[in-house]
C-alpha cells in the first residue's frame, strides 16, 4: 500500500512536470507569431494547446528511448525518479522566473541523471545513449535550424521583394500562423513523449509494467492533457524573450524560422532523439535574424541564454541529487521532499508577482531579466504610460508655451 501511494504521487509529479513543461515551451511556436501579431496571444495559446496535445498522441519513439535506453531499468527506483521531477521542476521555473528559455528536456534529464547517480550508481547510467541521444543533438540541431532559417528567411525575402504588397504580407501572416502551429504539433511530439517515458519508467520501477515496453494508453492521454494545460496558461515571460528578446521578428521571417524549427523537431522525433524544441527554436529564430537584412541581432542575450543552456543539464542534476539523498529515506523522505518541493514553487510564484508578465504586455519589451526591471510592480518597461508626462506637469508646460507665445 505504500509503494503504491509513492508510485501514484510520482506519476502524480510528472505530470506537474509536464504542465511547466508546456508553459515554459510555449513560447518555442507562438513568441513569433504574437510578436509579430499574426495571432492574437490567447487565440495562439489555445492552438498550441490543442495541438500539444494532439502531437503528444501521434509518437511513442522519444518516450521509449527514455523509459528504456538512458538507464539500467533493474537499479532504478520509484524515489528516485521522485528525485529527479523535483529537480526538473525547481529548474524549470527558476528559468521561467528569469524569463529565460532554457531547455525543459535537459532539466528533465539532467534530473534523473543526477537522481540515478546518487540513488543507483554511474554505472546505472547509459553515458553513450545519453551522448547520441541528447548531447549531440543538443549542439548540431540548433545549427542545423539556423542554417536551414537563414537559408529559408533570405529566400522568402527575397521573393516578398519581388511582390511586394498587402496581400502578400497577409498571406506571410497565414504562414507563420501555419509553421507556427506546425510547430506546437511538433512539440507535442517530442516533449509530451517525454514525461511518457518517465511514467512508464516509473511504472517499470515498481513492476507495474514489463521491461521493454512502451507507455499504455492512459499515460499517452494523461500527459498529453497535462502538457496542453500547462501550454495553454500562457508562459508569458519566456514568451516575451523569444518574441522581442533575441531579435525583432517580422512576418516573413517568423514563417520562415517555424519551417526550419517545424523540420528540425520532427526529423529527430522520428529518430527518437532527445531534441530540446527550445534549441531549436531559437537557433531558428537567430537564423532568421541573420537571414534578414538590418535586422538586429541581440548577441548579448543569446550569450546569456547560451549560458542557461550549459547550465541547465548539471543545474538540474545537482538539485536532483541532493532531492536523491532525501527521497532515499523511505516515506518520510518522499513526504519530505514533496513539501519542500510545494515551499519551493510557492516562493517562486509569489517573486513572480512582484513583476507580472501577460498576455496584455508581452509584446511590450525585449527585456529578459524581469525581475531587475526598474519599473515598479504596477508598470512595464516600455509601457507607453511610464513615457507620458504627469497631468500637472503637462499643464504647465501648456501655460509656459502660451505665455512665451504672447
Amino acid at each position: 500500500m505504500t509503494e503504491l501511494f509513492v508510485v501514484i504521487t510520482v506519476i502524480a509529479v510528472a505530470l506537474v512536470f509536464d504542465y511547466t513543461n508546456g508553459f515554459h515551451d510555449s513560447a518555442n511556436a507562438m513568441a513569433g507569431p504574437i510578436a509579430t501579431g499574426a495571432l492574437r496571444p490567447r487565440t495562439a495559446v489555445i492552438l498550441a494547446a490543442i495541438l500539444n496535445l494532439v502531437g503528444a498522441c501521434l509518437a511513442t519513439e522519444v518516450a521509449k528511448t527514455i523509459s528504456g535506453g538512458f538507464f539500467d531499468e533493474t537499479l532504478i527506483t520509484v524515489p528516485i525518479i521522485l528525485a529527479g521531477l523535483v529537480g526538473a521542476i525547481i529548474w524549470n521555473l527558476m528559468t521561467w522566473l528569469l524569463g529565460l528559455p532554457s531547455s525543459s528536456s535537459h532539466a528533465l534529464f539532467g534530473g534523473l541523471i543526477g537522481a540515478v547517480i546518487v540513488g543507483a550508481g554511474l554505472t546505472s547510467v547509459h553515458g553513450w545513449v545519453i551522448v547520441s541521444k541528447v548531447l549531440l543533438p543538443a549542439i548540431v540541431a540548433p545549427l542545423v535550424a539556423g542554417i536551414a532559417a537563414v537559408m529559408a528567411t533570405r529566400l522568402v525575402y527575397r521573393i516578398s521583394r519581388r511582390t511586394p504588397s498587402a496581400h502578400t504580407n497577409s498571406g506571410y501572416k497565414y504562414g507563420q500562423a501555419f509553421t507556427a502551429s506546425l510547430v506546437a504539433l511538433a512539440h507535442g511530439t517530442s516533449d509530451g513523449q517525454k514525461t511518457m517515458g518517465v511514467i512508464t519508467l516509473v511504472l517499470i520501477a515498481a513492476n507495474l509494467q514489463e521491461a521493454g515496453t512502451g507507455p499504455q494508453w492512459w499515460v499517452i492521454i494523461a500527459a498529453g492533457i497535462a502538457i496542453g494545460l500547462g501550454t495553454y496558461s500562457g508562459g508569458w515571460r519566456i514568451m516575451r524573450t523569444m518574441g522581442k528578446g533575441i531579435v525583432e521578428i517580422e512576418t516573413p521571417q517568423g514563417a520562415a524560422s517555424g519551417a526550419a524549427t517545424t523540420a528540425t523537431i520532427l526529423a529527430s522525433a522520428h529518430f527518437g532523439f532527445g531534441l530540446s524544441t527550445t534549441h531549436v527554436s531559437t537557433g531558428s529564430i537567430l537564423g532568421s535574424g541573420v537571414g534578414r537584412e538590418g535586422a538586429e541581432v541581440r548577441w548579448s542575450v543569446a550569450r546569456r541564454m547560451l549560458f542557461a543552456w550549459l547550465l541547465t543539464l548539471p543545474g538540474a542534476a545537482l538539485v536532483a541529487g541532493l532531492a536523491a539523498l532525501l527521497s532515499d529515506q523511505g516515506v518520510l523522505g518522499v513526504i519530505a521532499l514533496l513539501m519542500l518541493l510545494g515551499v519551493a514553487c510557492l516562493v517562486i510564484y509569489l517573486l513572480s508577482r512582484r513583476h507580472r508578465v501577460s498576455h496584455a504586455n508581452v509584446t511590450d519589451s525585449h527585456e529578459v531579466l524581469v525581475l531587475a526591471a526598474a519599473a515598479p510592480p504596477t508598470t512595464y518597461p516600455n509601457d507607453p504610460r511610464l513615457d507620458s508626462p504627469k497631468p500637472k506637469k503637462a499643464k504647465k508646460a501648456k501655460k509656459a508655451k502660451a505665455k512665451s507665445a504672447a
